[in-house]
């Protein structure tokens, strides 16, 4: 196979794998950087590919899933505030964890490439909470699953992408499922209106949010609505709780905002909010929503420069 060959057989896969990434790391900026290596990786050893052993995509995933597997190594999950520490009072101090690396969302941006090798990224494995549920995995769990269960391989195929044997792979997919259902996260069980009425719920929330009306978002969550703000510890859960922070929000840091749709994890909605500040709007967070067909379920609140970057979204709003 001619280099220029090779080159157009496997840059299809780059979308789907960027995703796989994504899923193992709970990073889009790693996940970006693993696929990058991966490709490397795979372009170095071209000339070893044997098309009469497996297909061009099981051995892509074999690499990327060593290069996951080695970032990985030694490290913890990427969890957010509510699956590490107990709810908190909704005007509690902020409480920073110093040390903790949390879950990042994903644009959609990243994910919207043309798919030409035929594969649906699966949109319900990259929902945050989902997400957020395989970083209590183990890092070879994690890959049983998502090679099994998400990407469809067969057993025999994920244990060659993982370097194993069918019965440990079995072993670990068994364990992964068992603490999956600890934690009430099999992906089974997630279900979601569609991406129109997601986006009309939030709709709806941001223009209560822009007025400021903090009875009318109250009225758009579930009951037991959650809401969390990584990098900081704090968060808390209930329609009164969200309502007691909201009006804080409001009194502590005004009533004039701007927000900018932004979609990410394959779908979700939700905003950047931008706070008037010294005569202009500053980026002030990034929400991400969880909406079921009773209302919004969960509010993902981040103020991390790293995401902002990865979203590409400006510091300073025009408006």
């Amino acid at each position: 196979m001619t280099e220029a060959g090779f080159e157009r057989r496997i840059e299809p896969f780059r979308t789907e794998l960027l995703a796989y990434c994504y899923r193992m790391l709970g990073s889009a900026h790693d996940a970006e950087d693993l696929v990058q290596d991966t490709y490397l990786r795979a372009w170095r050893a071209r000339e070893q590919y044997d098309e009469t052993r497996g297909s061009v995509r099981t051995w892509l995933y074999r690499i990327a899933t060593n290069v996951c597997l080695t970032a990985l190594h030694g490290r913890g999950g990427r969890p957010l505030p509510s699956g590490l520490v107990a709810a908190a009072d909704p005007l509690a101090p902020f409480a920073r964890a110093e040390h903790a690396t949390w879950l990042q969302p994903v644009p959609d941006s990243l994910l919207h490439n043309a798919d030409p090798a035929g594969t649906v990224i699966d949109r319900s494995s990259l929902r945050l909470a989902f997400a957020s549920a395989l970083q209590h995995l183990s890092a070879r769990q994690r890959g049983a699953l998502i090679l099994r269960e998400v990407l469809g391989f067969s057993a025999a195929e994920t244990a060659e992408i993982l370097g194993a044997t069918v019965t440990s792979v079995n072993s670990a997919l068994q364990r992964a499922r068992t603490r999956l259902k600890e934690i009430g996260a099999e992906p089974e069980r997630i279900t979601e209106p569609s991406m129109a009425e997601q986006r009309a719920w939030v709709e709806r929330y941001m223009t209560a949010f822009a007025r400021a009306d903090v009875e009318a978002l109250k009225l758009l969550l579930t009951e037991d609505v959650v809401m969390e703000m990584p990098p900081m510890l704090n968060w808390f859960s209930g329609r009164g709780n969200y309502g007691l922070f909201m009006e804080w929000v409001f009194e502590a840091a005004g009533k004039d905002w701007v927000l900018e749709p932004v979609t990410a994890n394959g779908g979700q909605p939700g905003f950047a909010a931008y706070q008037r500040v010294d005569g202009h709007y500053a980026l002030h967070t990034l929400q991400i929503f969880t909406v079921t067909d009773e209302g919004i379920s969960r509010n993902s609140v981040f103020q991390d420069p790293e995401i902002f970057a990865t979203f590409g979204l400006p510091v300073r709003h025009g408006g």
